[in-house]
């Protein structure tokens, strides 16, 4: 068992973490509690405190006030003496000066920094241009504007269909809303099944109740345009021809890992941060975790995403134990294989949320 960090009096040693997800509030758990002395900061783009994105589906069970969805009560923070840096956005890290630097011109000085921003929903670049028409949902106040603008018994044209927008259609489907899947090549992201499996998967989606569409069938979706009068609000039409209409449209197809402020600070980038076993980068001051970062895999001899809930929050675990001076190293126990449930429901490892 590694000893604990103790800062000296006159010069506590400071951590910043950019993200305030699972990753970086388990990381300030771990810190705080292996150096009571240390100076914690939290720079997150959010206007809200930590909060579980998993329970996102549930506010259209029933209204629900933002503060039921914390992680954590309120005075978490205050009591754990971590200070957290609201709706703050990060445009550079200079690892020479160990400075974090804010758009308001800010700089936040670090001894040693967590990068734990995770990823943007991906858009293809041939509907970037539609992006005004498609509703997001990877806020809080995203899952409140697709809730006011779905009518009682409205229509979702879900395009793509990874296990996040999945997890949504099963509530959606639930609560006797239409769902319309245009598959993709990254339906069922993170999963990749294929072939006879892939069919399988689609089959079971179909048994669910979602309407499938073969979107490659059909040569991809060329553009989302506004329904005509009399018709749903939303149109999208195929490379193929063809169209199919939807009171709202949302894009599923997987994260890209948000590193675009890395890109001047010295540390090795792939698509992601590139981590060792020990999610230390390259510079040995700044460390990864979460789905922001690619992590060496020996087994597999690349550099590797690994997603999920559990592996995250272990992954904020690793780094505040390495980050005071151990020597840890993450290793998956999550299970990454898609399945049929019981129910004979589609079923995903990615949604075990405890």
């Amino acid at each position: 068992m590694v000893a604990q960090v103790s800062s000296s009096a006159s010069s506590p040693h400071r951590y910043v973490i950019i993200g305030n997800g699972v990753a970086g509030n388990q990381a300030a758990e771990g810190l705080r509690e292996r150096d009571p002395d240390g100076l914690i900061t939290i720079i997150t783009n959010s206007r809200m405190l930590f909060y579980n994105r998993y329970l996102l589906p549930q506010l259209f069970r029933a209204h629900q006030d933002w503060r039921a969805l914390l992680a954590y009560p309120p005075g978490h923070y205050e009591k754990h003496r971590i200070r957290v840096l609201r709706d703050c956005w990060v445009t550079a890290v200079d690892s020479r000066k160990r400075q974090v630097m804010l758009a308001h011109n800010e700089a936040i000085s670090y001894d040693t920094l967590l990068v734990a921003t995770g990823g943007r929903p991906y858009l293809p670049e041939e509907l970037v241009e539609c992006r005004h028409l498609i509703h997001p949902f990877g806020t809080y106040e995203h899952a409140l504007a697709v809730r006011k603008a779905l009518p009682e018994n409205g229509s979702v044209v879900m395009l793509g269909g990874d296990m996040i927008g999945l997890d949504l259609a099963r509530t959606l489907l639930d609560l006797s809303y239409r769902v319309i899947l245009v598959t993709h090549e990254n339906t069922f992201w993170p999963h990749q099944p294929v072939g006879e499996e892939r069919s399988k998967f689609l089959a079971i989606l179909q048994k669910m109740g979602l309407e499938v569409v073969d979107g490659d069938a059909m040569g991809g979706v060329v553009a989302i345009e506004k329904g005509a009068a009399g018709l749903p609000e939303r149109r999208v039409r195929f490379r193929q021809g063809g169209d199919i209409y939807g009171d709202i449209v949302m894009s599923f197809y997987g994260l890209s890992p948000l590193v675009e402020f890395m890109m001047k600070s010295g540390t090795d980038i792939e698509r992601g941060l590139l981590v060792g076993t020990n999610l230390r980068t390259s510079d040995p001051h700044i460390y990864a975790a979460g789905d922001v970062c690619q992590i060496w895999s020996e087994k597999d001899n690349v550099y590797r995403f690994y997603y999920g809930h559990r592996n995250v929050r272990a992954m904020g675990a690793v780094a505040a134990l390495n980050m005071t001076g151990g020597n840890e190293h993450f290793s998956t126990t999550q299970d990454e294989a898609l399945f049929q449930n019981e129910q004979g429901h589609i079923d995903s490892p990615f949604w075990a949320y405890d």
